[in-house]
């Protein structure tokens, strides 16, 4: 997003809860974590303000981001999806959130949870994480991870330093303000 979405967003019913308390703000809780995946990846050649106005309807046809209900979707559920206004019915795009619940599973096992496995790896620049994400998961392209990890706050750029949300979020000391500085 750019520095006009600290200025419009605010005023905006969709757009001003999103800006004002999600947006940069650190998480670790697992479905939150899958949440903004599953937002980003259908994001993808539409608007911000699409994913938002359909938001609970993902958050309905995904199970609350429950990773374990979501990994065991089978033929049945990604016909229910591609059938289900509500959201974005893109094959491609249900595939993907399917399989990155099981990515997720598999990431307790490694790591013990979505968030020490981005914490393992941070920090990195966006190419090295782009390379990681599309390693690791389904249709993460750059712009992708760049607003994933920007939406929690493992990348700058959420807010302008002059935007008041900016103030709330640096005492939560998001990842990106504890990148070690070089010597």
């Amino acid at each position: 997003m750019s520095a006009a979405y600290c200025r419009a967003a605010p005023s905006h019913p969709l757009h001003g809860p999103y800006h004002d308390s999600e947006y940069g703000f650190p998480a670790d809780e697992e479905s939150v974590l899958f949440e903004r995946l599953v937002l980003e990846i259908n994001q993808a050649g539409l608007s911000w303000l699409t994913v938002l106005q359909k938001r609970a309807a993902f958050r309905a046809a995904f199970a609350n981001y429950e990773v374990d209900r979501v990994s065991a979707f089978g033929d049945a559920d990604v016909a229910r999806l591609l059938a289900d206004a509500g959201i974005v019915r893109n094959r491609l795009k249900v595939a993907a959130v399917i399989d990155n619940a099981r990515v997720i599973q598999q990431l307790r096992q490694s790591h013990g949870s979505f968030h020490a496995w981005l914490a393992a790896h941070h920090p990195l620049s966006l190419e090295e994480w782009t390379r990681l994400f599309r390693r690791t998961f389904r249709f993460t392209g750059g712009l992708i991870v760049h607003e994933f990890l920007m939406s929690l706050g493992y990348l700058p750029g959420a807010h302008e330093p002059d935007c008041p949300v900016y103030a709330r979020i640096l005492p939560l000391a998001p990842p990106w303000t504890c990148v070690p500085t070089p010597n």
